[in-house]
């Protein structure tokens, strides 16, 4: 088979096999090792995640206000493939999808009930302005970092769609370039199965919360199955007859969504807190990015919070950074880098700002709190249950959950048969089907990770390997900035 003669597809699938096999063989011990890592790698490396993002923040404003932002990805008369429109509800299905469902309630809530730190600002403020910081420019400064260096290889220098070949003019050894390109799909994979676990165990969760059933772990690996196929279909379908398609779908539903609760909750208190929360965001930004002095919530506080965040949005950075590059065609750095940091960030905080505030308000009806959004798994749907029509949003809420899950995994699967498929703008469809298969495999063993004992969960699980694998990804951006950048100077001499 021409597969098997594929040294960068052999090694990768090796790889996954064998972690697929020890979890499936030696689910607790694996686990118990997962564990002692993650916290080995917390204890060292965690206040560099914080440093790394800041920095990416930086230097992609710097980028695109500098001159190096009116270069083109394309031809200098090229004009965008995709429409603003198009563009953003793509790159934001691909970029936070299912996440903004997971915690549309739960998080806020939660750092409202437990502020990170103490402020002047009112509970309600400090709990957006934290939600806004764990999802806002830093999440996207990752994603768009690599859209931007990929983006550049791919267009202005002509390049397969591999990771090496941004920086195969600075390193020429083919060893070191393939074990990049081994990294950054493992990663990739890691970052996928992540959210794919947590998405399906949500829905698990809203469908329990309906049917006021207790279904477990079987029913979350039939759904896990179910999106697994419908999204190779989408796949094999391609970029714009499948995934642009169910990407647009996915927006229109959640801004319905948004826009229903928005208006049947105080709306003058919603722009107020938005508005009230972005400033204060801005404002704060450096010293929360650092943990500075008063802004310092603690090491356990950022350990299930910032740390796991920052390695999940690292974890995703290759898939969508490579995927909002591919989409991005006749776009200038400048509006590549400020619409990626800019429109998904105001969105983002747009919805938690509607959600968070209106939870807040439900919770002072009540009088007293008990807890009743702190599962993440089905906090959102006890939260409809207090509006209108509840049972259909919820039943419309798991819909969007399997669109943006579907559209995570089929953009994860084009982006990785390109990787392996000599890096061709359109792989051929054996790849396509072989990543399906595997990705299913791999969460399949996370979900039996994240099941081994009873008192954690999913989310526990991707908590603690997810910030193992970002690990050596994260040092490799750091070089791949480095080299970027010397690369522009070099040609704009």
């Amino acid at each position: 088979m021409k597969l098997l003669k594929n040294p960068l597809l052999v090694t990768s699938i090796g790889i996954l096999l064998v972690f697929i096999l020890w979890v499936f063989l030696f689910t607790e011990a694996a686990y118990e090792v997962i564990e002692v890592a993650s916290v080995w790698v917390r204890n060292y490396f965690g206040y560099f995640y914080l440093y790394l993002g800041l920095g990416y923040v930086l230097l992609l404003l710097a980028i695109a206000l500098s001159p190096w932002g009116k270069i083109k990805l394309g031809k200098k008369n090229a004009k965008p493939e995709h429409s603003l429109w198009a563009w953003t509800a793509m790159l934001y299905s691909a970029g936070m999808g299912a996440g903004i469902l997971l915690r549309a309630v739960q998080e806020p809530v939660f750092m409202q009930q437990n502020p990170p730190y103490g402020s002047e600002l009112s509970p309600e403020i400090l709990a957006l302005e934290f939600t806004f910081y764990q999802w806002g420019f830093t999440a996207w400064a990752f994603y768009g970092l690599f859209a931007m260096v990929i983006g550049y290889a791919l267009f202005a220098q002509k390049k397969k769609v591999r990771v090496s070949a941004a920086i195969e003019d600075v390193i020429p050894y083919s060893a070191a370039r393939k074990g990049i390109d081994v990294m950054t799909i493992i990663t990739t994979v890691f970052g996928l199965i992540a959210a794919i676990g947590l998405g399906t165990t949500q829905i698990n969760g809203g469908l329990n919360h309906i049917f006021k059933s207790d279904w477990g772990l079987t029913s979350v690996l039939t759904l896990t199955i179910l999106i697994s196929a419908i999204a190779f279909l989408s796949a094999w379908q391609g970029l714009n007859k499948g995934i642009k398609i169910i990407s647009k779908v996915n927006i229109i539903g959640t801004l319905l969504l948004m826009f229903f609760v928005f208006v049947t909750s105080d709306m003058s208190e919603i722009i107020s807190s938005f508005f009230f929360a972005t400033a204060q965001y801005i404002i704060d930004f450096v010293p929360i990015s650092l943990a500075f002095g008063n802004y310092n919530p603690g090491m356990a506080f950022l350990t299930d919070w910032t740390f796991y965040y920052w390695a999940f949005w690292l974890a995703w950075a290759p898939f969508t950074g490579i995927f909002i590059a591919r989409i991005s065609k006749g776009r200038t750095l400048r509006q590549l880098l400020l619409g990626v940091l800019i429109l998904p960030s105001l969105g983002t905080f747009f919805w938690f700002s509607v959600f968070g505030t209106s939870a807040f308000q439900v919770i002072e009806s009540w009088g007293s709190y008990s807890g009743e959004f702190s599962n993440v798994f089905s906090s959102l749907f006890v939260f409809l249950e207090n509006y209108p029509m509840a049972t259909a949003l919820n039943f419309m809420t798991i819909l969007l959950l399997i669109g943006f899950l579907v559209t995570s995994v089929d953009s994860a699967v084009f982006v990785l048969s390109m990787f392996t498929d000599k890096g061709k703008k359109n792989p051929k469809k054996k790849h396509r089907l072989l990543w399906s298969v595997l990705i299913l495999l791999s969460t399949i063993a996370l979900l039996l990770l994240g099941n081994v004992k009873p008192e954690i969960d999913v989310l526990t699980a991707v908590q603690k390997l997810l910030i193992i694998t970002s690990l050596p990804f994260a040092l490799f951006m750091v070089v791949m900035a480095g080299l970027f950048l010397y690369g522009l100077k070099k040609a704009s001499k």
